[in-house]
């Protein structure tokens, strides 16, 4: 049995039930290196040593999903998040990867992404583990429970004002003012805008009825003036099952980042994303009066906690509420005039 160092860690040298190992002891600490080659050899002389396991990160990324194929309708969102992981942590066994690890992870991670982003990649790596852990691929602690999560906060979302919005869409290409209007007089994700097809249009009730890609629920949403007008216009020059197609190959549109950001530019605006139609839609209505039920189905989400975070941008709407109480208290309660003090 011997210790070996390889880069910064040391690697535990013996031999378990005529085989040899070589497992690494997770520290840079010769002293602590000895304590971990001196426990695995009292295990395998008590004959209650485990042999390691040596899945990899790839290895058990791959397995993954294949589940997730089978049971996550969002299973193309952990496939992206997978490859931040994978990317960072590079061809390493799972039982290296410590929680100090896990949170220079975080610590990166977060300087190019939202904290809430971070901690759903964190949130998939926790989720592998202990799926590992089920198919036996993996033993000991899983090392993102030892890591807190970022603190997010979900109140806070960008909108357009109306005249922002004119400003980008005078600086759009006509094909990326039809989405990106479209899209805020909707409400809907990009993909659900992208993959709209005119099986799904009915243009007599100005009205929409699609399932929604992300939650695979069904959606009826009424087309205002704005929003009709788009589709309108294309419905009579049909370029295929899509509503929206891309002028360059015909076909639908896959993705507009570079476009909307070079429209931003020219308009003079600040960093605008896709997502900000949506909060932009919703905090109209709210603005506007709209009670948060309706809301809700007209954004389609599944739980209405999603979309109380637009109940606190409409204070105008909640004053102008208030000031319509009408009560009778002024008619009843008498007014008593001070006492003047000699």
């Amino acid at each position: 049995m011997a210790l070996r160092r390889r880069g910064q860690k040391w690697y535990a040298d013996y031999y378990a039930g005529g085989e040899r190992v070589i497992e690494c002891t997770g520290t840079a600490n010769r002293r602590e290196a000895e304590k971990f080659l001196a426990l695995r050899v009292s295990e395998v002389q008590r004959g209650v040593f485990v042999k390691p396991v040596n899945t990899t990160l790839a290895e058990l990324g791959e397995r993954y999903l294949e589940h997730a194929k089978l049971h996550k309708r969002s299973w193309k969102r952990d496939v992206q998040m997978l490859g931040n992981l994978q990317g960072f942590f590079g061809p390493v066994k799972l039982r290296d990867i410590t929680a100090a690890r896990v949170e220079d992870y975080q610590k990166e991670r977060v300087k190019a992404v939202s904290p809430a982003t971070s901690n759903r990649e964190m949130a998939l790596l926790k989720h592998m583990y202990n799926m590992a852990e089920r198919w036996g691929e993996h033993q000991g602690t899983n090392p993102v429970r030892l890591v807190r999560f970022l603190p997010e906060d979900n109140l806070q979302f960008e909108t357009l004002s109306e005249e922002e919005e004119r400003s980008l869409c005078l600086a759009s290409p006509p094909y990326l003012r039809d989405l990106i209007v479209f899209a805020i007089n909707t409400g809907l994700r990009t993909s659900d805008i992208f993959n709209l097809q005119w099986t799904e249009v009915d243009i007599e009730q100005q009205r929409l009825k699609k399932i929604v890609k992300k939650s695979s629920k069904p959606l009826s949403l009424p087309l205002n003036d704005e929003a009709f007008r788009v589709v309108e216009a294309k419905h009579g020059d049909q370029h295929g099952p899509h509503v929206f197609c891309n002028p360059m190959t015909g076909d639908r549109f896959k993705d507009v980042k570079g476009a909307l950001a070079a429209a931003v530019k020219r308009a003079g605006l600040k960093k605008v994303t896709w997502h900000m139609f949506r909060h932009t839609f919703a905090s109209r209505l709210t603005r506007d009066g709209v009670d948060i039920v309706t809301v809700k189905e007209l954004l389609g989400h599944s739980n209405i906690s999603t979309t109380m975070r637009y109940a606190h941008s409409n204070d105008d709407a909640k004053r102008r509420a208030v000031q319509r109480l009408k009560g009778t208290g002024n008619k009843i309660v008498a007014i008593v005039p001070r006492k003047k003090v000699g």
